[in-house]
Protein backbone atom coordinates (compact mmCIF):
# COMPACT_ATOMS: atom_id res chain seq x y z
CA UNK A 1 0.00 0.00 0.00
CA UNK A 2 0.93 3.69 -0.94
CA UNK A 3 1.71 5.66 1.71
CA UNK A 4 2.01 9.87 2.46
CA UNK A 5 3.43 11.49 4.60
CA UNK A 6 1.86 15.34 5.65
CA UNK A 7 3.23 17.81 5.98
CA UNK A 8 1.35 20.89 7.71
CA UNK A 9 1.98 24.38 6.97
CA UNK A 10 0.05 27.31 9.03
CA UNK A 11 -3.72 25.29 8.42
CA UNK A 12 -2.85 24.07 5.93
CA UNK A 13 -2.19 20.28 5.15
CA UNK A 14 0.03 19.12 2.11
CA UNK A 15 0.23 15.75 1.25
CA UNK A 16 4.05 14.55 0.00
CA UNK A 17 3.94 11.50 -2.16
CA UNK A 18 3.79 10.57 -5.93
CA UNK A 19 -0.10 12.11 -6.34
CA UNK A 20 1.51 15.48 -4.59
CA UNK A 21 4.34 15.69 -7.11
CA UNK A 22 1.98 15.12 -10.04
CA UNK A 23 -0.19 17.47 -9.11
CA UNK A 24 2.84 19.73 -8.70
CA UNK A 25 4.05 19.11 -12.27
CA UNK A 26 0.83 19.65 -13.86
CA UNK A 27 0.49 22.79 -12.18
CA UNK A 28 4.17 23.85 -13.39
CA UNK A 29 2.91 22.63 -17.04
CA UNK A 30 0.24 24.95 -16.97
CA UNK A 31 1.31 28.06 -15.92
CA UNK A 32 4.33 27.59 -18.49
CA UNK A 33 1.34 26.73 -21.35
CA UNK A 34 -0.66 29.66 -19.95
CA UNK A 35 2.84 31.92 -20.03
CA UNK A 36 3.66 30.91 -23.38
CA UNK A 37 0.30 31.86 -25.42
CA UNK A 38 -0.29 34.67 -23.57
CA UNK A 39 3.37 36.39 -25.12
CA UNK A 40 2.40 34.30 -28.43
CA UNK A 41 -0.61 36.40 -28.17
CA UNK A 42 0.80 39.54 -27.31
CA UNK A 43 3.38 39.31 -29.98
CA UNK A 44 1.15 37.98 -32.73
CA UNK A 45 -1.84 40.10 -32.03
CA UNK A 46 -0.78 43.26 -29.53
CA UNK A 47 2.46 44.37 -30.33
CA UNK A 48 1.48 44.53 -33.84
CA UNK A 49 -1.15 47.71 -33.66
CA UNK A 50 -1.01 50.92 -34.66
CA UNK A 51 -0.45 53.50 -31.52
CA UNK A 52 -0.04 56.79 -34.19
CA UNK A 53 -2.85 59.49 -32.89
CA UNK A 54 -1.92 61.61 -36.19
CA UNK A 55 -5.16 63.37 -37.70
CA UNK A 56 -5.73 63.09 -40.99
CA UNK A 57 -8.09 66.60 -41.07
CA UNK A 58 -8.37 68.08 -44.49
CA UNK A 59 -6.56 65.15 -46.43
CA UNK A 60 -7.99 62.57 -49.10
CA UNK A 61 -7.49 59.07 -48.92
CA UNK A 62 -8.69 56.37 -51.41
CA UNK A 63 -9.47 53.16 -50.24
CA UNK A 64 -10.02 50.21 -53.03
CA UNK A 65 -12.24 47.15 -51.75
CA UNK A 66 -13.31 49.46 -48.74
CA UNK A 67 -16.68 47.99 -48.54
CA UNK A 68 -15.60 44.84 -46.51
CA UNK A 69 -12.54 43.30 -45.02
CA UNK A 70 -9.31 45.21 -43.73
CA UNK A 71 -9.88 48.13 -46.27
CA UNK A 72 -13.53 48.88 -44.61
CA UNK A 73 -11.69 48.70 -40.99
CA UNK A 74 -8.67 50.95 -42.88
CA UNK A 75 -11.73 53.40 -43.76
CA UNK A 76 -13.20 53.45 -40.25
CA UNK A 77 -9.90 54.13 -39.10
CA UNK A 78 -8.79 57.19 -41.25
CA UNK A 79 -12.53 58.73 -41.48
CA UNK A 80 -12.45 58.26 -37.24
CA UNK A 81 -9.21 60.86 -38.00
CA UNK A 82 -10.55 63.37 -40.06
CA UNK A 83 -9.87 62.60 -43.42
CA UNK A 84 -11.86 62.71 -46.69
CA UNK A 85 -11.92 58.74 -47.54
CA UNK A 86 -13.42 57.76 -50.69
CA UNK A 87 -14.69 54.15 -51.27
CA UNK A 88 -13.84 52.65 -54.39
CA UNK A 89 -15.72 49.46 -54.72
CA UNK A 90 -16.96 47.63 -57.96
CA UNK A 91 -20.47 46.50 -55.88
CA UNK A 92 -22.71 49.68 -56.00
CA UNK A 93 -25.38 48.17 -53.22
CA UNK A 94 -22.62 47.37 -50.92
CA UNK A 95 -20.30 50.34 -51.62
CA UNK A 96 -23.26 52.87 -50.76
CA UNK A 97 -24.36 50.54 -47.48
CA UNK A 98 -20.61 51.04 -46.18
CA UNK A 99 -20.58 54.88 -47.38
CA UNK A 100 -23.59 55.00 -44.53
CA UNK A 101 -21.82 52.47 -42.11
CA UNK A 102 -19.11 54.37 -42.02
CA UNK A 103 -20.54 57.59 -41.85
CA UNK A 104 -22.85 56.61 -38.42
CA UNK A 105 -19.85 55.00 -36.98
CA UNK A 106 -17.38 57.70 -37.14
CA UNK A 107 -19.32 61.02 -37.21
CA UNK A 108 -17.32 61.82 -40.73
CA UNK A 109 -20.03 63.07 -43.72
CA UNK A 110 -16.95 63.09 -45.48
CA UNK A 111 -17.05 59.61 -46.64
CA UNK A 112 -18.04 58.94 -50.45
CA UNK A 113 -18.58 55.90 -52.01
CA UNK A 114 -17.16 55.88 -55.82
CA UNK A 115 -17.36 52.64 -58.48
CA UNK A 116 -14.50 51.51 -59.24
CA UNK A 117 -14.07 47.96 -61.17
CA UNK A 118 -10.36 46.57 -61.00
CA UNK A 119 -10.87 43.75 -63.65
CA UNK A 120 -11.92 46.61 -66.18
CA UNK A 121 -9.51 49.15 -67.71
CA UNK A 122 -12.07 51.24 -68.91
CA UNK A 123 -14.03 51.31 -65.30
CA UNK A 124 -10.40 52.16 -63.95
CA UNK A 125 -9.89 54.58 -66.69
CA UNK A 126 -13.52 56.53 -65.64
CA UNK A 127 -12.76 56.44 -61.72
CA UNK A 128 -9.73 58.61 -62.58
CA UNK A 129 -11.13 60.87 -64.80
CA UNK A 130 -13.99 61.75 -62.66
CA UNK A 131 -12.23 61.68 -59.16
CA UNK A 132 -9.13 63.90 -60.70
CA UNK A 133 -12.33 66.32 -62.03
CA UNK A 134 -14.02 66.71 -58.69
CA UNK A 135 -11.69 66.51 -55.73
CA UNK A 136 -8.39 68.79 -55.53
CA UNK A 137 -6.05 66.63 -53.81
CA UNK A 138 -4.68 63.23 -53.43
CA UNK A 139 -2.62 62.57 -50.00
CA UNK A 140 -2.93 58.60 -49.47
CA UNK A 141 -3.92 55.80 -52.39
CA UNK A 142 -4.14 52.43 -50.74
CA UNK A 143 -4.24 49.51 -53.16
CA UNK A 144 -6.10 47.12 -51.23
CA UNK A 145 -8.42 45.06 -53.13
CA UNK A 146 -7.58 41.85 -54.32
CA UNK A 147 -8.96 38.54 -55.34
CA UNK A 148 -8.22 34.97 -55.57
CA UNK A 149 -8.90 32.98 -59.22
CA UNK A 150 -8.46 29.48 -59.96
CA UNK A 151 -7.54 30.04 -63.33
CA UNK A 152 -10.75 29.89 -65.08
CA UNK A 153 -11.78 33.77 -64.86
CA UNK A 154 -10.32 36.54 -66.77
CA UNK A 155 -10.59 40.39 -66.83
CA UNK A 156 -12.46 42.31 -69.30
CA UNK A 157 -9.22 42.39 -71.28
CA UNK A 158 -8.67 38.75 -71.29
CA UNK A 159 -6.15 38.61 -68.52
CA UNK A 160 -6.28 36.43 -65.85
CA UNK A 161 -8.42 37.54 -62.99
CA UNK A 162 -5.80 38.04 -59.82
CA UNK A 163 -2.99 39.39 -62.04
CA UNK A 164 -5.16 41.71 -63.22
CA UNK A 165 -6.57 43.04 -60.77
CA UNK A 166 -4.44 42.64 -57.72
CA UNK A 167 -1.75 44.35 -60.12
CA UNK A 168 -2.61 45.31 -63.76
CA UNK A 169 -6.04 47.47 -61.96
CA UNK A 170 -3.97 49.32 -59.68
CA UNK A 171 -1.24 49.72 -61.81
CA UNK A 172 -2.93 51.77 -64.16
CA UNK A 173 -5.08 53.26 -61.16
CA UNK A 174 -1.86 54.69 -59.36
CA UNK A 175 -0.45 55.59 -63.06
CA UNK A 176 -3.32 58.03 -63.76
CA UNK A 177 -3.81 59.54 -60.64
CA UNK A 178 -0.28 59.84 -59.88
CA UNK A 179 0.01 63.64 -60.88
CA UNK A 180 -2.31 64.14 -58.45
CA UNK A 181 -0.35 62.73 -55.61
CA UNK A 182 2.42 64.30 -56.99
CA UNK A 183 0.42 67.95 -56.56
CA UNK A 184 -0.67 66.89 -52.97
CA UNK A 185 2.97 66.08 -51.88
CA UNK A 186 3.79 65.13 -49.52
CA UNK A 187 1.45 61.88 -50.36
CA UNK A 188 1.49 57.79 -50.09
CA UNK A 189 1.29 54.90 -52.65
CA UNK A 190 0.44 51.74 -50.39
CA UNK A 191 0.08 48.66 -51.98
CA UNK A 192 -1.50 45.31 -49.76
CA UNK A 193 0.35 42.65 -50.79
CA UNK A 194 1.08 38.87 -48.83
CA UNK A 195 4.37 36.63 -47.52
CA UNK A 196 2.79 34.69 -50.13
CA UNK A 197 4.64 36.49 -53.11
CA UNK A 198 7.33 33.82 -52.32
CA UNK A 199 5.42 31.32 -53.51
CA UNK A 200 5.12 33.78 -57.11
CA UNK A 201 7.48 33.24 -60.32
CA UNK A 202 6.93 35.59 -62.87
CA UNK A 203 7.38 34.15 -66.60
CA UNK A 204 7.06 36.43 -70.12
CA UNK A 205 6.24 34.02 -72.65
CA UNK A 206 3.23 33.93 -74.37
CA UNK A 207 1.86 37.61 -74.03
CA UNK A 208 3.77 37.63 -70.54
CA UNK A 209 1.86 34.42 -69.62
CA UNK A 210 -0.79 35.91 -68.05
CA UNK A 211 -3.71 35.57 -70.70
CA UNK A 212 -4.27 32.56 -68.71
CA UNK A 213 -4.16 30.42 -65.21
CA UNK A 214 -3.26 27.09 -65.81
CA UNK A 215 -0.71 26.85 -62.20
CA UNK A 216 -3.58 26.54 -59.62
CA UNK A 217 -5.10 29.41 -57.38
CA UNK A 218 -2.34 29.49 -54.78
CA UNK A 219 0.62 30.27 -57.76
CA UNK A 220 -2.17 32.67 -59.13
CA UNK A 221 -2.59 34.46 -56.22
CA UNK A 222 0.98 34.51 -55.25
CA UNK A 223 2.42 35.52 -58.45
CA UNK A 224 0.44 38.65 -58.06
CA UNK A 225 1.26 39.45 -55.10
CA UNK A 226 5.05 39.16 -56.36
CA UNK A 227 4.10 41.58 -58.75
CA UNK A 228 3.20 43.70 -55.83
CA UNK A 229 6.12 44.18 -54.55
CA UNK A 230 8.32 44.38 -58.03
CA UNK A 231 5.39 47.43 -58.54
CA UNK A 232 6.44 49.02 -55.36
CA UNK A 233 9.86 48.85 -56.00
CA UNK A 234 10.25 50.32 -59.60
CA UNK A 235 7.82 52.95 -58.81
CA UNK A 236 9.96 54.05 -55.70
CA UNK A 237 12.88 54.25 -57.82
CA UNK A 238 10.32 56.19 -60.50
CA UNK A 239 9.14 58.45 -57.67
CA UNK A 240 13.17 59.51 -56.51
CA UNK A 241 13.30 62.77 -55.75
CA UNK A 242 10.02 63.84 -55.16
CA UNK A 243 7.82 63.48 -52.08
CA UNK A 244 5.52 60.68 -52.85
CA UNK A 245 6.42 57.77 -51.07
CA UNK A 246 5.19 54.05 -52.26
CA UNK A 247 4.93 51.24 -49.63
CA UNK A 248 4.20 47.43 -49.68
CA UNK A 249 2.46 45.25 -46.62
CA UNK A 250 1.69 41.94 -45.45
CA UNK A 251 -1.30 42.55 -43.30
CA UNK A 252 -1.23 39.14 -41.54
CA UNK A 253 -3.32 35.81 -41.64
CA UNK A 254 -6.82 37.53 -41.34
CA UNK A 255 -9.75 35.30 -40.04
CA UNK A 256 -12.54 35.66 -42.70
CA UNK A 257 -15.26 32.93 -44.14
CA UNK A 258 -12.58 30.54 -45.88
CA UNK A 259 -13.15 28.18 -42.74
CA UNK A 260 -16.30 27.00 -44.39
CA UNK A 261 -14.61 25.16 -46.98
CA UNK A 262 -12.34 23.44 -44.09
CA UNK A 263 -12.61 19.83 -43.03
CA UNK A 264 -15.33 18.81 -40.16
CA UNK A 265 -12.71 18.62 -37.73
CA UNK A 266 -10.44 21.45 -38.54
CA UNK A 267 -14.04 23.64 -38.27
CA UNK A 268 -14.43 21.69 -34.71
CA UNK A 269 -10.75 23.33 -33.77
CA UNK A 270 -11.67 26.78 -35.57
CA UNK A 271 -11.81 28.89 -32.31
CA UNK A 272 -8.74 27.84 -31.10
CA UNK A 273 -6.69 28.17 -34.55
CA UNK A 274 -8.49 31.60 -35.23
CA UNK A 275 -7.64 32.52 -31.60
CA UNK A 276 -3.84 31.46 -32.11
CA UNK A 277 -3.29 32.06 -35.86
CA UNK A 278 -5.93 34.34 -37.54
CA UNK A 279 -5.96 37.84 -37.01
CA UNK A 280 -9.74 40.27 -37.36
CA UNK A 281 -10.53 42.33 -39.60
CA UNK A 282 -9.17 44.96 -36.81
CA UNK A 283 -5.55 43.65 -36.40
CA UNK A 284 -5.06 42.65 -39.90
CA UNK A 285 -5.97 46.35 -40.93
CA UNK A 286 -2.99 47.84 -38.61
CA UNK A 287 -0.32 47.79 -40.43
CA UNK A 288 -2.17 49.72 -43.38
CA UNK A 289 -3.05 52.62 -41.41
CA UNK A 290 0.57 52.52 -39.83
CA UNK A 291 1.86 53.12 -43.57
CA UNK A 292 -0.85 56.03 -43.63
CA UNK A 293 -0.47 57.94 -41.24
CA UNK A 294 3.54 57.22 -39.43
CA UNK A 295 5.01 60.06 -39.33
CA UNK A 296 8.44 60.40 -40.55
CA UNK A 297 8.03 57.25 -43.20
CA UNK A 298 8.92 59.42 -46.23
CA UNK A 299 12.44 57.35 -46.16
CA UNK A 300 11.29 53.94 -45.87
CA UNK A 301 9.72 54.37 -49.66
CA UNK A 302 10.07 51.17 -51.49
CA UNK A 303 9.98 49.19 -48.19
CA UNK A 304 7.66 45.95 -47.49
CA UNK A 305 6.12 46.31 -44.01
CA UNK A 306 4.75 43.51 -41.70
CA UNK A 307 3.61 44.12 -38.37
CA UNK A 308 3.98 47.72 -38.61
CA UNK A 309 7.81 47.47 -39.17
CA UNK A 310 9.86 47.33 -42.18
CA UNK A 311 10.79 43.96 -43.50
CA UNK A 312 13.39 42.11 -45.79
CA UNK A 313 12.01 40.92 -48.88
CA UNK A 314 13.18 37.82 -51.03
CA UNK A 315 16.29 39.05 -53.95
CA UNK A 316 13.44 38.08 -56.74
CA UNK A 317 11.03 41.02 -55.12
CA UNK A 318 13.72 43.94 -55.50
CA UNK A 319 15.62 42.40 -58.64
CA UNK A 320 15.92 45.45 -60.57
CA UNK A 321 15.70 43.61 -64.62
CA UNK A 322 12.33 41.51 -63.35
CA UNK A 323 10.92 44.97 -61.70
CA UNK A 324 11.98 46.82 -65.04
CA UNK A 325 10.75 44.36 -67.30
CA UNK A 326 7.48 43.67 -65.39
CA UNK A 327 7.11 47.21 -65.74
CA UNK A 328 7.26 47.82 -69.28
CA UNK A 329 5.19 44.86 -70.16
CA UNK A 330 2.34 46.19 -67.89
CA UNK A 331 2.50 49.34 -69.66
CA UNK A 332 2.12 47.64 -72.68
CA UNK A 333 -0.91 45.37 -71.28
CA UNK A 334 -2.70 48.69 -69.53
CA UNK A 335 -2.39 50.80 -72.98
CA UNK A 336 -0.28 53.11 -71.20
CA UNK A 337 2.65 52.96 -74.21
CA UNK A 338 3.11 50.97 -76.73
CA UNK A 339 6.62 50.80 -76.97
Amino acid sequence: MLELTSVTLGQWKLWDGPQYHGFCLGVCVSVALVMCVSVYYYFVKVADRCTCTTRLDGKTVIITGANTGIGKETAVDLAHRGARVILACRSESRGIQAEREIREQTGNSHVHFMRLDLASQESVKEFAQEFCNREDRLDILINNAGVINDGSAQTAEGYELSFGVNHLGHFLLTNLLLAKLQSSSPSRVINVSSDAYQLGRLGFQDGAGLLCGKEGRVKLYARSKLANLLFTHELAKTMEGTDVAIFALHPGSINTDIKRNWAWWLRTLSPLISFLFLKTTTEGAQTTIHCAVAEDLQKHSGKYFKGCRVQKVAPMARDDKLSRKLWRVSLQMTGLTNT
